[in-house]
């Protein structure tokens, strides 16, 4: 059975995104395990106290729901924090719902493109687990791309990129965007449609493929596609807009509708389009005992401390093992480097 999928427009924290978050989590009958991807803002420095951020909140709004909270930290290609990494991707074999949020477009969408992560992500979804994307990650996910930071920030020309398409195998072609009645720039700037404005919007809009549906979200506003109903319901604060190129249609908070609004559904074989190496990984992999994935936090920490020993800062290099094992973990240095022992 497939799992949900729900949007928001902003706002994960906040009153409107913890509603949908618990919507979704009320249903399962277990204490659920939440992937909390950090792929989207793995650019940045602070990615790990971003996706963080977010993992305290839920662990706090969910508390009657007893969920374990997974941080992922695919952040880089050709890093040990690759979405390319199966030990660190081994908790979305058994997660409940896979969450990934703030950052860049289309840096998420560069890291995660035919990845074991993304497939991961695909796989887990046919076989139950609901996806809950925000913000940046809402551009990523749709079949194309508005590069906010390259226009809004740089200053390049209006273009599109071709994104992760992940409703190409429901042959639906949409596109979202974000942020989509943002007023920040107040009256002197439009920063409507993700900061875009408007105009340079309508613009991006008649670069894409004739068939191609936006669906633009309000700020603290989200969908939820629910495949089992066919049904789409809005939640939040404000609305909801799909634009199909010939028609503008708005749906405010409590609404519903058919996903048949979104074109013809096609409903994916199990394992259609995964990659062979990601079906191995999700066949072969012997269940996981919680005491063997070592939790995202340890890792960051391992990180910071053969940073510290490099530039010999051995104290702060101490303090860092001090925390490690604090969270039931030994590190111990080998003539291979840093390795982990589950104390």
């Amino acid at each position: 059975m497939l799992g949900k999928i729900a949007f928001l427009g902003s706002g994960e924290t906040s009153l409107a995104g913890g509603r949908i978050f618990e919507s979704i989590i009320k249903e399962i009958d277990h204490p659920p395990q939440i992937a909390i991807m950090e792929t989207a803002a793995g650019f940045e420095l602070n990615s790990a106290q971003v996706a963080q951020k977010v993992g305290d909140y839920l662990q706090t709004r969910l508390q009657n729901y007893k969920p374990e909270i997974h941080i992922i930290p695919a952040r880089k290609r050709g890093t040990k924090f690759s979405p390319d990494n199966a030990e660190i991707l081994s908790p979305l074999l058994t997660t409940d719902l896979i969450f990934m949020g703030p950052g860049s477009p289309t840096y998420a969408v560069r890291q995660l493109e035919n990845s074991l992560a993304w497939d991961l992500i695909r796989a887990r979804h046919r076989r139950g687990a609901a996806l809950i994307f925000s913000s940046a990650a809402t551009i990523a996910i749709g079949a194309q791309a508005l590069p906010v930071y390259e226009i809004f920030k740089v200053g390049e020309d209006i273009h599109s990129k071709p994104a992760l398409n992940l409703f190409a195998d429901f042959h639906l072609p949409l596109s979202f965007i974000p942020h989509w009645n943002n007023a920040e720039g107040g009256a002197d700037l439009d920063t409507s449609r993700c900061f875009v404005g408007r105009q340079r919007f309508d613009r991006w809009r008649k670069q894409l493929p004739l068939n191609q549906i936006i669906l633009g979200l309000d700020e603290h506003t989200g969908i939820i596609l629910d495949f089992e109903t066919q049904k789409c319901r809005i939640s939040g604060v404000s609305s909801i807009t799909i634009c199909d190129g010939k028609e503008t249609e708005i749906y405010p908070a409590g609404a519903e509708f058919g996903i048949d609004k979104l074109g013809t559904l096609n409903i994916p074989n199990l394992d259609e389009g995964i990659s062979a190496t990601a079906l191995d990984f999700l066949r072969n992999t012997p269940d996981l005992e919680p005491d063997t994935v070592i939790p995202a936090e340890v890792l960051t920490l391992v990180e910071y401390r053969q940073k510290a020993r490099a530039i010999k800062e051995f104290a702060e290099s101490d303090r860092l093992r001090d925390q490690i094992a604090a969270l039931g973990w030994e590190v111990q240095d080998t003539s291979n480097g840093q390795e982990l022992v589950k104390k």
